[in-house]
């Protein structure tokens, strides 16, 4: 059971997708500490998952792939559902553009790399870019039934454009690196293929 711990948990974040979802339409306040608590749980299996993997040593194949794509479906229905249901409005709806663009940019060049057997591992930048990120969707979701008249929002919104920056920064980063490895793999079948030695008809004497 332990073995499979940190791919169950993995799984678990993309279990609980659907339930955030429904939660948005709960009626009343309680829907945004309902979406905050389904949010924040994914979140920690995010961080047990990674622990528990190297901690028993059970960094597999199936996990280094289920784990960004888990990631990026939790921000990405989060994303979409604060827009849809106007928790992220005005200007700040590019800013989850942008978060969103480089999610499926980044996956797509990761698709393509792992073809050619080619990994593009996370750079630190870009852990510390999906932690405010996380952040500031949690802001969004409790929105004004934070307590204390805490501006959630307002946080929030400012957490998502400085999320967004970090995005494009370590897109681009991700982008230029991926490149190299493109040109090469266009260079590789382009490149004339060595031809075998004629065989020689002649026969000894």
């Amino acid at each position: 059971m332990l073995t499979k711990l940190p791919n169950l948990l993995t799984l678990a974040r993309i279990a609980l997708i659907p339930a955030l979802v429904g939660a948005f339409y709960i009626d009343g306040p309680f829907s945004n500490w309902a979406t905050l608590l389904i949010f924040v749980s994914a979140g920690i299996t995010d961080y047990f998952d990674g622990y528990f993997a190297r901690s028993l040593g059970q960094v597999s194949s199936l996990g280094r792939f289920l784990d960004p794509v888990a990631d990026k479906l939790l921000v990405a229905a989060a994303i979409l559902m604060l827009v849809a249901l106007d928790r992220v409005t005005g200007i700040t709806v590019l800013a989850a553009v942008v978060i969103l663009c480089r999610e499926i940019l980044v996956s797509g060049l990761r698709e393509f790399l792992a073809e050619i057997r080619v990994s593009l591992p996370v750079s630190n930048l870009a852990k510390w870019k999906t932690v405010l990120q996380m952040v500031a969707i949690s802001f969004l979701l409790i929105g004004g039934a934070a307590p204390f008249n805490l501006p959630a929002t307002e946080i929030g919104a400012y957490g998502l454009w400085i999320a967004a920056l970090l995005t494009l920064y370590t897109g681009y980063d991700y982008l230029r690196a991926g490149l190299r490895y493109v040109r090469g793999a266009d260079q590789a079948e382009t490149s004339p293929k060595p031809t075998a030695p004629a065989k020689s008809t002649s026969q000894a004497g």
